[in-house]
């Protein structure tokens, strides 16, 4: 038999697939892709080529925000709520927005109930309920801008007060901490 690799004139070792040996992969199969394994992949049991013992894959995915992503809807009322009256720390700007978003849409429907009923008892106990995680995520807010809570008294100023307020909570926030904690997202490092 003659050795197709001219640097090997005795052909390949014993018990190896050469050129017309019985041993050679049947059609449409690749070197490493033997009984459904992928090319580079190793079998069961075996280390992956260039991974030290002790080698784990990475874990399976996590739900929920992670560092830099922004909140869903579910997750920023979730988080308002939770910290009801807490003035101290910092929001991201998807949690602000979002949380204001529902306050819109639940204050809508508690307005189409109470006009059903005839009686705005619905609409009182919501903007009620409502007006203090309200306040406190937007100090929290201001607070990513690294400006005080207190600012949000500017709404009371005619028409340039909202709109003032409205740039500032419409700003990202500082990637560094400040003066009121680390930064939401986790950035530089968090």
């Amino acid at each position: 038999m003659s050795s197709p690799d001219p640097n090997n004139p005795q052909g390949p070792p014993a018990g190896q697939p050469g050129w017309g040996d019985q041993g050679a992969q049947p059609y449409g199969q690749q070197y490493g892709q033997q009984h459904g394994q992928q090319y580079g992949q190793p079998q069961y049991g075996q280390q992956p080529y260039g991974q030290p013992q002790g080698y784990a894959p990475a874990p399976a995915y996590a739900p929920g925000p992670a560092a830099g992503a922004t909140m869903g809807m579910p997750e920023a009322v979730r988080s308002v709520l939770t910290k009801y009256a807490d003035f101290s720390g910092r929001a991201r700007r998807s949690e602000f927005w979002w949380f204001y978003l529902f306050n819109f849409l639940v204050s809508i429907v508690a307005s189409i109930v109470d006009q059903v009923i005839g009686f705005p008892a619905l609409q009182i106990v919501v903007g009620l309920g409502l007006l203090i995680p309200g306040l406190a995520v937007g100090a929290r807010r201001l607070h990513d801008t690294d400006r005080s809570g207190w600012w949000q008294l500017i709404a009371f100023v005619p028409l340039v007060g909202i709109i003032l307020l409205i740039v500032w909570w419409a700003t990202e926030g500082h990637p560094r901490p400040n003066r009121f904690g680390a930064p939401p997202k986790g950035g530089y490092g968090y």
